[in-house]
């Protein structure tokens, strides 16, 4: 499959300062790219895998990238929490007999 290429226009000034302070347009379009990835994945718009292939990284290093900026990979409320915690007591259960 294809890609598409997605652009967008930042005032001269504005890259003039960016790059100043290191910023090449390189880095923006990365930086732009993760930011994207974070944001989506956090809406739940794309799952782990895709937020990762959009972000430009392994889905390890996303990850990591998530812990980074806050966002949590598992996403439970309470009650799929205490499930789990329960389904996790039944196995203990099983393995013990």
């Amino acid at each position: 499959m294809g890609s598409i290429q997605a652009v967008i226009d930042i005032p001269e000034e504005l890259y003039l300062s960016l790059s100043a302070s290191g910023l090449t347009k390189e880095k923006i379009v990365r930086e732009s790219r993760k930011l994207l990835a974070l944001k989506c994945f956090k809406e739940k718009v794309l799952s782990l895998g895709r937020s990762a292939e959009l972000s430009g990284l392994s889905k390890w290093d996303f990850i990591e990238y998530l812990s980074e900026n806050d966002v949590s990979v598992v996403d439970y409320d309470e009650d799929e929490i205490k499930r789990e915690f329960e389904n996790a007591d039944k196995l203990c259960e099983r393995l013990k007999r």
